[in-house]
């Protein structure tokens, strides 16, 4: 294993546009801030590769040894029904739509999340904030950002002045987004606007008295706009300056834009040293949308019980799905694409189930070190799981050339070995194995053993029609023979 002191870890930063070298603001600690959800329906894929994304992130800082601080929050008020920040928040509305109180929709939906992610096999963060549990910071710093002249109040409401902070500031740059163009871009302000221009975004949303969520503010009543809270609850816990803000790609304008206007106009810098996006996930070619009927949640894959997909499949297979893309890159869910998947993770949870039974020898075939050496390669690339998966394929083939006796290895790398998948495949990845099938697993092989033997005698009796026949049944079956020097085995395609 490697510790954080050796490997260079480089990290694509959103911000400058290239990969830069990761070094930690303290050495051996690490702060990693990521938008959690806002709760007021159940959590889709798209929002599950996300964070299965920064899990792995998270994991893999740990296996380095790094002390990590990961804080993902829950908005459970303040995120407006639009990027326009106008209308209503969207778990008030929930709640008026279905007659609950907010927080019962809250309550529902966090609680649907924390499953999701349990049966993905995701860790819990270090910290996990409230917008509702932060009320008086997210007053305080609007109170700093007035103090600062970057914001301003109309009718009971408080926005930001994007205008005026783009005079001293770069209002923009993470997304490569240009005020100019944005003005001649958008449309004109009505007479009921309160806003002094469309780029500017609410801090503080006066409440209108059928609104139910409202809390006592300098302003009147009211509720926080949505950006608001992350600059919040990030700084809180991580500090002013801290290591890594993350999310999905669709956060990156307006949310984290104006997260970083607000942390600048407050504290004169902005608190975040490397910005990661991960990208969307898309469904036979098309974005996912509960409108068009192409949308899928978690839980109907696990149960088959969907009209997109012919069967169930395991959190491990669709996580398994997932992780064979990189996080910055577009993944496209299929039919097809689940069941590859399910096939290579079947290969894979089967060789390493190999791997204890392997016959060791005087040397090896198979350079384990210079193997291990390449996937931590891969991971310290900007955590590039596809790279780290395709190498621990090419250690399923040395396994079941060792299986077949066809190359050796040594007790000593067969121990690296073993350490070394294990470390990658379940303690990095997260996947994980079906410990419950074991019963089924042993059952099967009692039966094709049973038929290896059939065929056994049939080809020493020289009956070759009934051992090719038991073969190619059990092939179209996806079981395969393997005939090497010490015997027949078998694999489960």
């Amino acid at each position: 294993m490697q510790s954080y002191q050796n490997p260079s870890i480089r990290i694509h930063n959103s911000l400058s546009g290239k990969k830069e070298v990761f070094e930690a603001l303290n050495e051996g600690h690490i702060g990693m801030y990521v938008c959690g959800p806002t709760v007021y329906s159940n959590v889709h894929l798209g929002n599950c590769r996300t964070f299965m994304s920064f899990d792995m992130i998270f994991r893999y800082f740990k296996h380095l040894g790094y002390k990590v601080r990961y804080v993902r929050n829950i908005t459970d008020a303040g995120h407006m029904v639009d990027d326009a920040e106008d209308g209503e928040d969207k778990i008030a509305k929930k709640a008026r739509l279905e007659q609950l109180e907010p927080m019962e929709v809250v309550q529902r939906y966090t609680l649907d999340f924390h499953n999701t992610l349990e049966k993905f096999n995701l860790l819990p963060p270090s910290i996990e904030p409230t917008a509702t549990g932060h009320i008086i910071e997210q007053i305080e710093i609007i109170k700093e950002i007035f103090e600062k002249g970057y914001a301003y109040e109309a009718n009971g409401s408080v926005y930001f002045d994007v205008a005026k902070f783009n005079k001293t500031h770069e209002y923009g740059k993470l997304s490569g987004r240009k005020l100019e163009d944005m003005i001649a871009n958008t449309r004109e302000l009505t007479a009921q606007d309160d806003k002094k221009s469309p780029q500017d975004f609410a801090l503080w949303k006066k409440a209108e008295p059928q609104h139910i969520m409202r809390w006592p503010s300098p302003w009147g009543d009211g509720f926080p706009g949505w950006h608001l809270e992350c600059t919040v609850m990030s700084t809180k816990y991580l500090g002013q300056t801290f290591d890594i803000h993350g999310g999905g790609m669709d956060l990156k304008f307006p949310h984290h834009e104006c997260e970083i206007a607000q942390a600048e106009a407050s504290y004169g810098h902005s608190p975040v040293r490397y910005w990661m996006h991960a990208n969307m996930l898309t469904m036979n070619g098309k974005k996912m949308a509960k409108s068009t009927g192409n949308n899928i949640l978690p839980g109907e894959i696990f149960t088959g019980e969907n009209d997109l997909l012919s069967k169930p499949f395991s959190p491990s297979v669709v996580r398994f799905f997932m992780l064979q893309a990189h996080y910055a890159s577009i993944l496209d869910l299929s039919e097809d694409a689940l069941l590859a998947s399910e096939k290579g993770f079947a290969k894979l949870m089967e060789a390493f189930a190999a791997l204890d039974g392997l016959k060791t020898g005087n040397q090896s075939d198979f350079d384990v070190k210079a193997w291990e050496q390449h996937c931590y390669d891969a991971m310290n690339d900007d955590f590039n799981t596809p790279i780290l998966i395709a190498h621990l394929f090419e250690a399923v083939r040395h396994i079941n050339l060792i299986k077949e006796g066809k190359e050796s290895i040594t007790s000593k790398d067969k121990e690296a070995l073993q350490l070394t998948i294990n470390n990658f495949v379940f303690e990095v990845l997260g996947l994980e194995q079906k410990a419950g099938n074991a019963a089924d697993t042993e059952k099967l092989s009692g039966v094709v053993e049973m038929l290896i033997r059939f065929r056994k005698e049939a080809r020493e009796n020289k009956d070759f029609a009934t051992s090719d026949k038991i073969r190619d049944q059990l092939a179209e079956l996806g079981i395969q023979l393997k005939d090497g020097k010490e015997g027949t085995t078998f694999s489960v395609n």
